[in-house]
């Protein structure tokens, strides 16, 4: 189920991020972005299927992967202090560098603040660690929404740059805009995206210590799928409506507050279709344990695609056609690294932080 989980969340997440490399990031988070009809539909499926949601399935894996470094930790004998350690100082190297040189919307920078957070919490029950997420969850409604409609106030000229830097500029440009938007951005999204990433944490957490996340078939997986798939995808997607053809706040609103139901009912159905893969498909999965070259390969491949130091597409094509961009991406990202684990344990970039993390 952990490799299924990380192969969803790839595909969602980068559907998500090809909205703000390929097409300008620096509008309000309620202003209308859809040129076309063609381009108003796609945003609405984006964030009525996958916003928000594959965040949540990406953050409930990082807690899962705490749970199995202290697993092996123990069964070693090694300092897990030390190792959970070097590791979010890993992460947060490799977060600054993807943020300034690739895409400022990184995550792994508040992976690597909130998840030291975690550590604290590494030896709570089960059942604690769901109450505090639980209640992380609904907090982070209340920090986030405030800030999300908080009115854009981003002068022109920063929109002039951005198209300069990204449309006609060169590589130095880019990491340039990228550089400084990443430090704007940065403590804006530690407020509203840490609270919640640290929910999702907590439970993801719980699940190993509870044993659901090696139980497919567990009720609980069963009880997700069935209360909430269906009532979180109907939410999201009205709110999405909502939020591209009608009052954008209250669809909005409600597009964030579905969110974590919508992402329960997806845990739920990931659960159901984790079953023993045939040869094909157990290839995919085995590049599912390296999802962090992936994540960052999706970046440093699309950032090329659409800059102008690259293939210069930026707002040069539709919505779609840049989405089905980054799903072709995700594919041969999951080809070439199904090839190279036949050869190497471990996918680049995981190698790198395991280097750091033994250290």
């Amino acid at each position: 189920m952990p490799d299924y989980l990380r192969l969803c969340a790839l595909f969602g997440i980068v559907i998500v991020n090809i909205q703000y490399i390929a097409f300008s990031a620096l509008h309000g988070f309620t202003e209308p972005v859809g040129k076309t009809f063609s381009d108003e539909v796609t945003l609405w499926l984006v964030s009525g299927l996958a916003l928000l949601k594959t965040y949540g399935l990406f953050s409930f894996m990082f807690g899962v992967g705490l749970g199995f470094l202290m697993g092996s930790a123990q069964r070693r004998s090694l300092p897990f202090g030390h190792l959970y350690r070097n590791r979010m100082i890993g992460l947060l190297l490799l977060g600054i560098a993807h943020g300034c040189l690739f895409f400022p919307g990184d995550v792994l920078v508040i992976y690597a603040v909130t998840g030291s957070v975690l550590y604290f919490f590494r030896d709570w029950t089960a059942a604690r660690l769901v109450k505090v997420g639980a209640a992380l969850l609904v907090l982070q409604l209340f920090v986030g929404l405030p800030l999300l409609f908080a009115a854009s106030e981003t002068p022109a000229e920063v929109f002039r740059f951005e198209k300069y830097a990204l449309a006609k500029g060169g590589f130095f440009d880019a990491v340039l805009f990228r550089s400084i938007g990443f430090g704007f951005t940065l403590p804006l999204f530690l407020i509203i995206q840490g609270v919640s990433a640290l929910g999702w944490f907590c439970l993801g957490l719980a699940s190993v210590k509870s044993g659901m996340i090696d139980n497919a078939r567990h009720p609980l997986w069963r009880r997700a799928r069935r209360l909430c798939l269906l009532p979180g995808l109907v939410l999201s997607l009205l709110g999405a409506g909502l939020w591209q053809w009608g009052p954008a706040g209250p669809g909005a609103t409600l597009t964030i507050v579905a969110a974590p139901i919508a992402t329960l009912g997806y845990l739920g159905l990931i659960a159901l279709i984790s079953r023993p893969p045939g040869p094909i498909m157990s290839r995919a999965l085995v590049v599912g344990g390296s999802s962090l070259s992936v994540y960052l390969g999706q970046s440093i491949l699309l950032s090329s695609i659409f800059s102008a130091y690259g293939l210069g597409l930026w707002s040069e094509v539709d919505r779609a056609t840049a989405s089905c961009i980054a799903i072709l991406v995700t594919v041969l990202l999951i080809a070439a690294l199904s090839v190279w684990r036949i050869w190497f344990k471990l996918g680049p970039f995981e190698w790198v932080l395991r280097r750091i993390t033994y250290a």
